[in-house]
């Protein structure tokens, strides 16, 4: 029997590839897709997509978003409250896997693990040790469109946001950027590929810089509402 599986949403090609990736393998059931989203601005946590925009990457992928909403600041004991509180709902429902799209940092897939721990919900990463050069342009090649709607000025020039992703873009990239930025170079908004039933379209409006980020604002052309389906 396949395992109940939420998968953690990020807005981004690795998240939307992971989603790809665990719809062929038999062990697991993607039930449901969870984000956690900065109440104040209605936008994701760490990349800043809208809000709007994830919920119309969730109609695309067929399946319901869990927001979690947290303050803006946000303490580290308010942001890990907000997470007891959901893995104990997801724990109630049934769920027994979280899946997430970490490439290799080894520290970040630690603190997934020792969240889950003793609460019967087994955390996997479909995409883990996968060589990331190779990664990148398998997504490409089957399809994946995507924005850069994020770059860290400190590790790639502000003129890369709002760009789409492709492997004319990716020789662009400096010397010693992971070209699957797991290392917080970029962050990206994923808007077509194998995992959507239909692509997403997208405005990339005002490009701002702030706090040594820029960000490209990534408008879906359609709004939609929140999915009512349970988990």
């Amino acid at each position: 029997m396949k395992r109940k599986t939420l998968l953690s949403w990020s807005s981004g090609k690795d998240s939307a590839w992971a989603l790809h990736v665990l719809r062929a393998d038999p062990r697991y059931e993607v039930a449901g897709l969870f984000t956690v989203v900065n109440a104040k601005y209605d936008r994701v946590a760490m990349h800043g997509a809208r809000a709007d925009l994830l919920r119309l990457q969730a109609k695309a992928a067929g399946l319901p978003l869990r927001e979690i909403p947290i303050p803006d600041p946000c303490s580290d004991e308010e942001y890990a409250g907000a997470m007891r509180a959901f893995v104990d709902e997801c724990t109630r429902a049934g769920v027994e896997c979280m899946a997430f799209g970490d490439l290799y940092l080894e520290d970040v897939r630690a603190y997934r693990e020792k969240q889950l721990a003793g609460t019967g919900i087994e955390p996997i990463f479909p995409l883990w040790n996968r060589p990331t050069d190779a990664l990148v342009k398998e997504m490409l090649a089957a399809g994946l469109k995507a924005y850069i709607a994020c770059v860290d000025t400190r590790k790639l020039p502000a003129r890369f946001a709002g760009r789409e992703l492709t492997e004319a873009l990716l020789a662009e990239f400096p010397e010693g950027v992971d070209l699957c930025a797991e290392n917080g170079e970029f962050h990206t908004v994923a808007v077509a590929g194998p995992m959507f039933r239909e692509a997403i379209e997208v405005e990339i409006g005002e490009i701002v810089e702030r706090d040594g980020f820029a960000f490209a604002d990534a408008k879906g052309k359609d709004e939609v509402g929140r999915m009512k389906d349970e988990l």
